[in-house]
C-alpha cells in the first residue's frame, strides 16, 4: 500500500465548513489520503437524521399512529433517543412519491470547493472527493414503521440512485463513492427484531445493485459500521466474523470491481480472537481493506491493535472506527495527530 492510500477518513469532520475540512485535512493528513471527504457539515452532521426531519415533513408521509416510539438503544442499554416513525399516507401511490435526499446538492456544493482548492495547490493533485451516502436501510430501520418499511426501501432506492446519478456528473477520475452500510451490518447482529426472514439476501442484492450504479472510473467502497450516535457503538462485536461474511456477499453481489471495504475496530480489541477470522476472507483482487482500529490519545493501543491485526492479514490501511462527526470537537486535533503518527510509523 502507497503512502498516499496508508489512511482511510469515513466522512464526517467536526468542523465548520467543506472548505475548513478540506484545508484541515489536506494539511495535517494529505500526504497519506488519496481520497477527502468534506466532513458531512450543517445538516448531515447528525449522518441520516436530516433524513428522518425530512420524511416527517413529507406531504405523502404521516407518523404511524399504530406503533410506538422507536426506541433507539445503545449497546448498554441507555436509550439515546425515541423516534417517531412515519409511514405513506392513505391513498398515496408509492411509485409516485418523490424523495428530495439532498446528497446531490451537497456534494455539487464541496465539490466546488474542492475542485477549486486543489486548483490552488492546497489539496494534492490526483486526490480524489470522496462522497459518503447512507443506503436506504439506513434511514428505513429507523424512521419508517415495519408495515410501510419494504415499500419504503423501493421508494427511497429510486431517489438515492437519483442523486447518484447527478453526482457522477463530477470527472470519474475526481470522486470516490462510500455507501454507508450501518443498519445492515445491526440487522445481522439481530438488532432490529422485525428484520425479514430473508434479510441477508435483501442486503446483498440491494448493496449490489448501489455498488453497480457508480460507474467505472469512480472509486467504489463499503463502510461497515456499528453505529456511533452518541460517539458509541450500538452494538459491541465479540469478532469480526460477520463484518468478513457481509464483505463476502457485498463482493459476490456487486458486478464491478470494489476499491476498498472499511470495517471497525472497537477499542477493547487488543486480542487475537477479533481479528481470527479475516485470516479466511475471501478477498476480492485490487480491494483495499482499511481496519478502523486507531482511537483516540491511545498510541499503545494503535500499536498493539496494529500489531496483533498483522498476524491474520497482513496488508491493510488505517482508520478510526467510524466518522467523527460526533465526537467531541475537541478531541480533533488529538485524532489528526494519532492518524499522522500512525501512518508514519506503520
Amino acid at each position: 500500500m502507497q503512502d498516499r492510500e496508508r489512511l482511510h477518513l469515513i466522512g464526517s469532520i467536526p468542523l465548520g465548513s467543506s472548505e475548513e475540512v478540506f484545508r484541515t485535512l489536506s494539511r495535517e493528513l494529505g500526504a497519506h489520503l488519496s481520497r477527502i471527504p468534506d466532513g458531512e457539515t450543517g445538516e448531515r452532521s447528525r449522518w441520516v437524521y436530516f433524513q428522518g426531519q425530512m420524511l416527517r415533513a413529507h406531504p405523502d408521509m404521516e407518523i404511524d399512529p399504530t406503533v410506538p416510539l422507536y426506541p433507539f438503544v445503545q449497546w448498554d442499554g441507555k436509550v439515546v433517543r425515541e423516534i417517531p416513525q412515519v409511514r405513506f399516507n392513505p391513498g398515496v401511490d408509492p411509485d409516485k412519491v418523490a424523495f428530495e435526499t439532498g446528497y446531490d446538492k451537497a456534494a455539487a456544493a464541496s465539490y466546488d470547493v474542492f475542485r477549486r482548492l486543489r486548483d490552488s495547490g492546497a489539496i494534492a493533485r490526483g486526490t480524489r472527493f470522496q462522497v459518503s451516502l447512507p443506503t436506504p436501510h439506513s434511514s428505513g430501520y429507523l424512521y419508517v414503521s415495519g408495515p410501510a418499511r419494504q415499500t419504503y426501501f423501493r421508494v427511497y432506492e429510486r431517489a438515492l440512485l437519483k442523486a447518484l446519478a447527478n453526482i457522477v456528473a463530477i470527472p470519474a477520475a475526481d470522486l470516490a463513492i462510500q455507501w454507508d452500510v450501518c443498519q445492515e451490518v445491526l440487522a445481522f447482529e439481530n438488532y432490529f427484531k422485525d428484520r425479514p426472514a430473508d434479510y441477508k439476501q435483501q442486503t446483498f442484492d440491494m448493496l449490489g445493485r448501489l455498488g453497480d450504479a457508480v460507474p467505472a472510473g469512480v472509486e467504489l467502497g463499503y463502510h461497515l459500521c456499528y453505529g456511533s450516535p452518541a460517539d458509541e457503538h450500538l452494538v459491541q462485536p465479540k469478532d469480526a466474523a460477520i463484518l468478513v461474511e457481509m464483505m463476502e456477499g457485498i463482493a459476490a453481489a456487486t458486478k464491478r470491481p470494489i476499491d476498498f471495504f472499511h470495517i471497525p475496530v472497537p477499542k477493547e480489541c487488543t486480542d487475537e480472537a477479533y481479528y481470527a477470522p479475516l485470516r479466511k476472507w475471501k478477498r476480492p483482487a485490487g480491494t483495499e481493506l482499511y481496519l478502523g482500529l486507531l482511537h483516540h490519545d491511545d498510541d499503545m493501543g494503535d500499536r498493539k491493535r496494529v500489531a496483533v491485526a498483522r498476524q491474520f492479514i497482513p496488508d491493510f490501511g488505517l482508520s478510526a472506527e467510524c466518522g467523527w462527526g460526533r465526537t467531541e470537537p475537541g478531541r480533533l486535533p488529538g485524532l489528526l495527530k494519532g492518524h499522522r503518527a500512525a501512518a508514519e510509523a506503520f
